[in-house]
């Protein structure tokens, strides 16, 4: 056996030998930094459950702003008031039919 593996060997046994379970423990200061992690995780979870919900609720909130517009076109060919007077107007001041505009 050559010196350096002897000198290993040696060494592992001394350590083994010498081996106490509450050194390797993480003690106060592990649970502590146990309890903060677990603190920003959940801290993440309710800020993205929070930011999901409001996704959801904008896109809700358009779809139905789409469909009242796709039931007022069809009805009545125009979306908004603004958009009817004018249209109105041009239509009465000459005899052409009115032009669609590009939509904003």
């Amino acid at each position: 056996m050559s010196p350096a593996l002897a000198a290993a060997l040696t060494f592992v046994a001394a350590a083994e030998e010498e081996f106490d379970p509450n050194d390797v423990t993480p003690g106060v200061v592990g649970f502590i930094a146990t309890i903060l992690i677990m603190v920003a995780v959940l801290l993440l979870v309710l800020d993205m459950v929070r930011r999901i919900r409001r996704v959801n609720y904008r896109a809700e909130a358009r779809e139905r702003i789409e469909a009242e517009e796709a039931v007022a076109a069809e009805a009545g060919g125009v979306t908004s008031d603004d958009d009817a007077s004018e249209a109105q107007a041009d239509a009465a001041a000459s005899d052409a039919p009115p032009v669609d505009r590009d939509e904003r």
